[in-house]
């Protein structure tokens, strides 16, 4: 449930690193990193073991980030001790390389941002239904959200932002599971547990996980008051973006029908899709003597 209070109030896919064959060199540069544009290829090294970490839930071997990209034992070494310097990884007793706190700070950054340029793409799905709308994301096993547009109307549907909720009784945690490998689910619903909120609230993890294949395979998800009653919402997967998202739309029961998302799932998907254009964009690396 998206919003489980009702408030006359005021307003309210870790993309995997391309691996290199073993032994592979790039241009201009000898086998430890050494040449013209080194400079630029330790960096992207830098990046390309922080974001195997991160896909590994934070922590690798170090034989386990050569086998995964294929760099030199040394040059990881090398890598890995001067992002250990700045904070953004750290090195257990067993050795084991974890993220590091200094990323904190630059993940609260980032989230705070992703808000601050979804909430136009959410203007118009709240415009167009008069509901809110939210963009909520997946950490630690529980829906964070990050961005969203209050309904108009004087009784309305509330989420804080940066409030956790559980996946398992929302709509936006279906979109979100649908986007994580299915071999992955059983373990995950075992760690965040299936806690009852209401008498619609699904608790058995089989039951659930058959589910979750109805919704991969229609393409979004409702909550039909199973994180509180009398309020329903929708929600599609947000795909091809830097990390899984979801964008849902919440409301009272009265006002939203589950017959609702035959028109409502084609806008949410197109304002999806333009989200992950506009996401991917700012990505882009400037073109040479760019300013």
């Amino acid at each position: 449930m998206e919003g489980p209070a009702v408030g006359v109030r005021g307003e309210q896919g870790v993309r995997e690193p391309r691996g290199r064959e073993s032994g592979a060199r790039e241009p201009g540069t000898d086998g430890d990193g050494s040449g013209s544009g080194s400079g630029v290829q330790s960096i992207g090294r830098a990046f390309e073991l922080l974001e195997l970490l991160a896909a590994a839930d934070g922590e690798l071997s170090i034989s386990q980030l050569a086998s995964q990209s294929g760099l030199p034992m040394t040059t990881i070494h090398r890598v890995l001790r001067t992002l250990a310097g700045f904070g953004y990884v750290r090195q257990e007793p067993s050795k084991i390389y974890t993220l590091g706190p200094r990323l904190i700070h630059l993940g609260a950054t980032a989230s705070r941002l992703l808000g601050a340029w979804s909430r136009q793409y959410l203007a118009r799905i709240a415009e167009a239904t008069g509901e809110t709308t939210n963009l909520a994301v997946l950490d630690a096993d529980q829906v964070v959200y990050v961005a969203q547009v209050p309904s108009r109307h004087y009784l309305r549907m509330f989420t804080e932002v940066g409030r956790r909720v559980p996946p398992h009784c929302t709509a936006a945690g279906k979109a979100l599971l649908v986007q994580a490998p299915p071999e992955s689910l059983a373990d995950a619903l075992e760690r965040m547990g299936m806690a009852r909120f209401t008498s619609r609230t699904i608790t058995d993890p089989e039951v659930f996980l058959r589910h979750l294949e109805f919704v991969r395979a229609q393409g979004y998800a409702v909550d039909d008051g199973e994180h509180a009653l009398g309020v329903r919402c929708l929600a599609v997967p947000v795909v091809g973006g830097p990390r899984a998202m979801a964008i849902s739309v919440s409301a009272p029961e009265a006002r939203l029908s589950v017959s609702d998302a035959a028109q409502l799932v084609p806008l949410m998907r197109e304002v999806a899709a333009e989200l992950v254009s506009t996401l991917s964009a700012r990505g882009d690396a400037p073109e040479a003597g760019a300013s």
